[in-house]
Formats: C-alpha cells, sequence, structure tokens
C-alpha cells in the first residue's frame, strides 16, 4: 500500500491496534456486544437469507458473527488494508464460512447499485478521510427498504488519552454522536430515537470505567462515547 492510497482513504492503525483488532477480546467483547445492541433496534424484522456487506471487515472476525445473526444468503466483506484481508482469508478458511472479500476503499465499492439488503459498518469511520462519501456509497449500494447497521466510537472517545496513546487516527474528521446521525440523514437514510442506542461501555471511557467501579456512578451529563444504530433506505 503505498502512503498516497492511504491519505486519500483511510489512516492505517499502529501496530498495537492492528493486533488487538485480531483478539477474542476484540471480537468477544466489542464485535459482538455490537451486533447483539443492533439486532434489538429494528422497527421490523430483518430480511430473511439477506445479502450483507461487511464495509471494513478487517481482519474478518465480525464474519462469522454475522453470518450467526443474521443466515445470509450471501455474505461480502470490503477491506481495503491487504494484510487484514490476508488474515480474513485464512480466518474464513479455518472457520469453514464462505464469504466473498473484495480490496475496495469505503467510498469506491465494487458492487451494483441497490444489490444488498443489509450494510453493516463497525468502527470504521473513525479511520476514514471521505467519510461523506463512503456514507453515501452505502446508500448506493442497499436495496430501497434496506438497512444500515451502523456501531461507531465519536469524537470524545477517540481524543480521549488513551486512544490517543495507543491507537491511530485522523483527529480532524472526527464527529459526535448527533453528527454521526446528521450525516446519514443527510445522505437519506431514515430513523428514530428508538433506532440508536448510546451506550457508555467502560472500555469507551477515559477512565476505562474507574469512576464507576470506585462508586462514583456515570455522570448524567457527557458527551456520548458510542453510537449505534439501524438506519433504512425509503423504499421511494
Amino acid at each position: 500500500m503505498t502512503q498516497s492510497m492511504t491519505s486519500n482513504a483511510y489512516v492505517p492503525e499502529t501496530r498495537f491496534g492492528f493486533w488487538f483488532l485480531g483478539t477474542n477480546i476484540w471480537r468477544n467483547h466489542v464485535l459482538k456486544i455490537a451486533i447483539d445492541d443492533l439486532r434489538r433496534l429494528t422497527d421490523t424484522p430483518f430480511p430473511s437469507a439477506p445479502i450483507i456487506a461487511d464495509v471494513g471487515c478487517g481482519q474478518g472476525n465480525s464474519l462469522s458473527l454475522l453470518k450467526a445473526a443474521f443466515a445470509p444468503s450471501r455474505l461480502i466483506g470490503v477491506e481495503f488494508d491487504a494484510e487484514s484481508l490476508r488474515i480474513a482469508r485464512a480466518t474464513l478458511a479455518k472457520q469453514g464460512i464462505d464469504a466473498e472479500l473484495k480490496q475496495n476503499d469505503c467510498a469506491n465499492i465494487e458492487l451494483a447499485d441497490a444489490s444488498v439488503d443489509m450494510v453493516f459498518c463497525h468502527q470504521t469511520f473513525h479511520h476514514l478521510l471521505r467519510q461523506e462519501d463512503a456514507m453515501r456509497e452505502f446508500y448506493r449500494i442497499l436495496k430501497p427498504g434496506g438497512r444500515l447497521l451502523f456501531a461507531e466510537s465519536t469524537r470524545a472517545y477517540i481524543h480521549s488519552w488513551v486512544i490517543k496513546l495507543l491507537f491511530r487516527h485522523p483527529m480532524h474528521v472526527q464527529r459526535t454522536a448527533d453528527e454521526y446521525k446528521a450525516m446519514i440523514r443527510a445522505v437519506g437514510f431514515e430513523f428514530e430515537a428508538r433506532n440508536v442506542s448510546e451506550p457508555y461501555l467502560w472500555w469507551s471511557r477515559a477512565d476505562l470505567g474507574a469512576f464507576e467501579w470506585f462508586g462514583f456512578g456515570v455522570p448524567k451529563e457527557r458527551e456520548e462515547t458510542l453510537v449505534n444504530l439501524v438506519a433504512t433506505k425509503p423504499r421511494d
């Protein structure tokens, strides 16, 4: 991967970050929790045997979880980083999971218009430099009535000292929960407050949950650190 390609698409992780995204901690305590949360946020049942695009699939840890949760008829992983895709291929082979993998920029996905039922995007946007373009691409590839399952860390979390120390992100493009919601609506997606979750998980706090552990409680007034939502592409 050339530096010019990287600068136009996303900011790659640190070595620690890359390692962490391949751990069972990430799979079981971040990815699975997010998918379980997203499943409950829909107003109507998810489609049976859907075509799912996991955009920003990384090392492929989410693909088995999506298969278990939604029983897709076709599962597509989209990822820009070549080394992540190499690991994803090995992971899928080991797990016996049939999925297509595409090396694409999130803002330029090699899928036809209105070709997928669901787009899953987990913890990807805070790496992207062309966020609006990527969101418009999600809208393009979704069928009318299709769902966007979006789970993201907000500016408050990405700007925290522990994340700055261990990970790498483009700080100037980070958004609040409300700003992410506004961007998604601006593209044309629809959702209500009941389709949104803003969990304040211990690992998303600058103090890593220490204040609560010592009995101080969770602050009622705070800037949210995570936003999960299910949005729908209108049918007309």
